[in-house]
């Protein structure tokens, strides 16, 4: 069985790790140069976690287990305390930090070199699994996974009447820079939230999310976080003046708004932010990837019959997905993008009142979701 996997980020090739596994011969098609990702972090949650034990890839010292960490206010004073080392018990897992780069590598090279195609772009997919090139190459595959991102090309030629991504309310600033000896982190303020998240190697990767208009992007990103964030706590301007503008992202934070009817059409499956790209709000949007990707790889593995398969892949994964993705936008409304100063404060208050303990339990149902087991590799032959 062949199948082509259109888009080389996390969860496109999570799903090629998966069908590799599964005996399937897999083409990787990535429109960039080369395999790699913005500059900047990403955090892993216990589910995605497990995700990449049952793919068998090994992230060894890139993964920064976070182990304490909290909430603040912009003058530093702490809100509540997160019970990381609870957290960890609970689930069997930290909250671990990781740049996306050294994610993307790790997963790239769990994959042979001969199943990865850069500076392919793909024109055209039908729904009986033809994949068609810039280039003019064809490929006929038995399944197509189309991982091609938020603005998914394929997901707009097989839904053409889906309504396309819409604005969040919110744009967001992240960079990656040098800082030891801080930990997790985050603060907010109203419509406001910064995040600091370490990374291994005394990296940190920090973001700033705000409620503005699409579009409003400053002339001097830099000036303007200086002059914004510049009178907050400690390490926040260290962290804005530490990262050089060049080396400074700005995006505004869309999301697919009308969920997808089905993850399917014909012998394509979508995934990852093809299939339901979600504000950051929750930290999912990878880790849903790579869920995908895992239940993706076991129902072909495990179901002869490959529409049968494709339509229990988007029986299981639809619905949670797309709740999570719901919930994503009501942390969003809820939190971040409150930006009436009075509930904000109320907000905290309630916030304070929360035991240390309680706070190992957030997110248990979304955190405890372990993945199927996918087939394991035949052991070497002794001579």
């Amino acid at each position: 069985m062949r199948a082509a996997v259109v888009g080389g980020g996390i969860g496109g090739l999570g799903a090629a790790i998966g069908l590799h596994r599964a005996g399937w011969t897999v083409t990787v098609l990535e429109q960039a140069p080369e395999f790699g990702d913005v500059g900047a972090g990403i955090s892993l949650w216990p589910n995605a976690l497990r995700c990449l034990d049952e793919l068998g890839v090994d992230l060894g010292d890139h993964l920064a287990a976070q182990d304490q960490g909290g909430l603040r206010d912009r003058r530093g004073r702490w809100i509540a305390h997160w019970d990381a080392a609870g957290f960890r018990r609970l689930h069997g897992r930290p909250l671990a930090g990781i740049h996306r780069a050294d994610l993307i590598a790790g997963l790239r090279d769990a994959l042979p070199a001969d199943c990865l195609r850069t500076g392919t772009k793909v024109t055209g997919v039908t729904e009986d699994g033809v994949v068609r090139c810039e280039n003019g190459d064809e490929i006929r595959a038995d399944l197509v996974v189309a991982a091609d991102g938020i603005r998914s090309p394929i997901r707009q030629v097989l839904f053409p009447q889906h309504p396309q991504p819409v604005y969040s309310g919110s744009a967001a600033f992240r960079g990656v820079t040098h800082h030891p000896g801080l930990g997790l982190s985050t603060t907010f303020a109203p419509g406001t939230e910064v995040g600091v998240l370490p990374l291994t190697g005394g990296d940190v990767y920090w973001f700033v999310s705000y409620v503005t208009a699409p579009g409003a992007r400053p002339a001097d990103p830099k000036a303007h976080l200086k002059e914004h964030f510049g009178d907050w706590h400690e390490p926040i301007p260290a962290l804005i003046d530490a990262t050089p503008p060049e080396a400074l992202l700005y995006h505004d934070l869309y999301h697919l708004g009308t969920p997808l009817p089905t993850y399917v059409r014909g012998r394509v499956a979508f995934l990852g932010d093809a299939a339901h790209a979600m504000p950051p709000f929750l930290g999912q949007g990878g880790c849903q990837a790579l869920e995908d990707a895992v239940v993706l790889a076991h129902r072909v593995s495990t179901v002869d019959d490959i529409d049968e398969a494709l339509a229990g892949y988007d029986a299981e994964r639809r619905p949670r997905s797309q709740r999570i993705a719901r919930a994503a936008v009501r942390t969003g409304k809820a939190g971040p993008q409150v930006t009436s100063p009075l509930l904000t404060a109320l907000r905290m208050n309630l916030l304070r009142l929360v035991p240390t303990k309680l706070t190992a339990r957030v997110g248990k149902d979304i955190n405890g979701w372990r993945p199927p087991r996918l087939p394991r590799p035949a052991p070497p032959r002794t001579p």
